[in-house]
Formats: structure tokens, C-alpha cells, sequence
């Protein structure tokens, strides 16, 4: 019996385990771009935009290392985690538009690299979830305190200057001896084989 009841622990004990580990190794989204809309509208389209800054980001900073991390192409430019802290702050500013918030200088706590880019693949799928069932993307504003900027400048502004960001740090990687994978492909939004 007691042997029975060692052996049942045991199994109970493990099984906790293995959904720790499992939660702790959760899947970000991005890995592999969403299906596309069937029809196209405004907001189909912005979160198609959306979605492939979420893919660029993925796999910009997949597998980063401190040395990846640490990289400054030059003593006046930034680190590649500087880069990533500024594309974590577009996102914010993206997915507070689709929610409707105004823009804050609030204090966040200290994050890991790997807390920092799970958070911003939040934020990416986030607004582009909102964004794909949108009926009229200019409800989504940029509010920074009294100032409202329509949902044009989201695509030249946060938008596009994430994207912009995750070729910087591609670049940066590829400086640092660490390039991306490059089976994703960022024409189809898979990984191939």
C-alpha cells in the first residue's frame, strides 16, 4: 500500500511540474502570421499591418543574447535592448489607441528582456485583434494629454516606425554575430521547412 501511495505522490508531483513548466513556456503569439481576413476594410487592413510588425518582431528578437543585447553600432547610437524599450513604447502607444487611452508617462516596473518582449507581442496582438473587428478605424485616436491625433498618424508614426526599429535590430543581431532565422519569411508570415 505504501509503496501505492509513494508511487501516486510521485505521479501527482510530476504532472505539477510539467503544467509549470508548460505555463512558464507559453506560446507568444507571432510565431507564424494569423490567416488573413477574407474581406478587405480599414480595419482588416491596419491589423494586417499590425500582425506583420508582430511577425518582424518575433523573429527580430528570437534567440537574442546579453552580447545581442548589449550591441551599439556606434557611441552615439542605441543598444540593441534601448531599441527594443522603444519599440515596446510604440506598441504601447498603439494598443492605447485601439483601447481608447491616453498616452501617460506612468512608471513601469523593471522587466526582463523576456518579460519586455512578451508584453509587446501582447500589445501587438491586442490592437490588432481590435483593429481586424473594427468598423471604422478613426475612433481610434492618439491622445497625448490634451492633444488627439486621428488613426493616420498611427500608420506613419507607431506603426511604421516599429517596423522601422525591428530592421534596426536584424541589422544590430546580424553586427553581433547572432543573425535571425532566416526559414521566417516575412513575404508569407510562415517558417518554412
Amino acid at each position: 500500500m505504501r509503496t501505492y501511495i509513494s508511487i501516486l505522490v510521485v505521479i501527482i508531483f510530476s504532472i505539477n511540474v510539467i503544467d509549470a513548466q508548460n505555463k512558464m513556456e507559453e506560446k507568444l503569439p507571432y510565431y507564424e502570421l494569423p490567416d488573413y481576413s477574407e474581406t478587405y476594410t480599414a480595419g482588416t487592413v491596419a491589423a494586417r499591418m499590425v500582425d506583420g510588425l508582430g511577425f518582424r518582431y518575433y523573429w527580430a528578437t528570437e534567440g537574442l543574447r546579453d552580447e545581442d543585447l548589449a550591441y551599439k553600432p556606434s557611441e552615439d547610437g542605441r543598444t540593441t535592448e534601448e531599441t527594443i524599450d522603444h519599440i515596446y513604447s510604440l506598441t504601447k502607444v498603439i494598443v492605447n489607441s485601439t483601447l481608447n487611452k491616453p498616452n501617460t508617462k506612468a512608471e513601469e516596473p523593471e522587466m526582463t528582456f523576456a518579460e519586455k518582449r512578451k508584453k509587446t507581442l501582447e500589445n501587438i496582438k491586442i490592437a490588432a485583434d481590435i483593429l481586424r473587428v473594427s468598423k471604422d478605424v478613426s475612433e481610434f485616436k492618439i491622445i497625448f494629454g490634451t492633444n488627439e491625433y486621428p488613426f493616420w498618424n498611427q500608420l506613419n508614426g507607431p506603426i511604421a516606425d516599429a517596423i522601422w526599429h525591428c530592421g534596426q535590430v536584424i541589422s544590430f543581431r546580424r553586427s553581433s554575430g547572432n543573425p535571425y532565422n532566416s526559414k521566417a519569411s516575412v513575404f508569407s508570415g510562415k517558417v518554412r521547412d
